[in-house]
């Protein structure tokens, strides 16, 4: 669950005054082997879309990165309403010789999300109010640390249910470009079923609360994804 660990990572970026009309911003960031080599590379982009008379938030997050003898290549695209209550979430991902297409459609009124596979799965989940993908939930975990504040542990969907959970754990000075920056770090879990990923985020203090750096602990070692400048 590796996408899974990097999804809860990220957020999406928002102008502060109209989340409903962000515009487009893209984030780009290179992902980087414990000893400080290039895997490859991350894209989230953030946008506005209108579906069906309505007008929603769009979040994209792209991987391309490889070891030799595998490539991992995930295009994960999510929509949501200006609440940050998910509408839609569509994943493509593709590791190794391993290929899988599914959408999951979150009907908020009912609380209740299908999901379905490519290969004609199909599932019903139970949603809380509001429900949030992982995408969505990193956006307004965004928007939420503008604000001052830090969510509570819930529930976040990424497929499956997973149990998300964060906490502050201090500051650091981080290099951007020219300049040293102070930031705030971030600890994370994510549980599922049968998985638990931990890492940890440094934010900007900036306006917009721009995410610098995430550390992913594996068996391999710590992985890291840095923005690119």
């Amino acid at each position: 669950m590796i996408e899974l660990a990097l999804l809860s990572l990220w957020l999406l970026a928002a102008p502060e005054q109209k989340p409903a009309e962000p515009g487009t911003e893209v984030l780009q960031y290179n992902i980087n082997w414990p000893s400080g080599l290039s895997l490859g590379e991350a894209k989230i982009t953030a946008s506005s879309v209108s579906e069906k008379g309505k007008n929603l938030l769009s979040f994209e997050f792209n991987i391309d990165a490889a070891v030799p003898g595998f490539a991992v290549r995930d295009e994960i695209r999510s929509t949501a309403t200006s609440e940050f209550c998910s509408a839609s979430l569509e994943k493509h991902l593709s590791h190794g010789t391993r290929k899988t297409r599914e959408r999951t459609d979150f009907n908020q009124r009912a609380r209740v999300a299908t999901r379905a596979t490519e290969k004609g799965g199909k599932s019903e989940l139970p949603l809380p109010a509001c429900a949030k993908d992982a995408l969505t939930f990193l956006h307004y975990l965004r928007s939420e640390l503008r604000q001052g504040r830090l969510p509570p542990p819930q529930t976040v969907f990424f497929g499956a249910p997973y149990q998300l959970r964060l906490e502050y754990s201090g500051t650091r000075s981080m290099q951007l470009g020219d300049s040293m920056v102070q930031a705030d770090r971030l600890k994370g879990i994510v549980k599922g079923a049968a998985s638990e990923n931990r890492f940890e985020i440094v934010v900007a203090r900036d306006a917009s609360r721009t995410p610098l750096l995430v550390s992913l602990p594996l068996a391999l070692g710590t992985f890291s994804m840095e923005l690119v400048q």
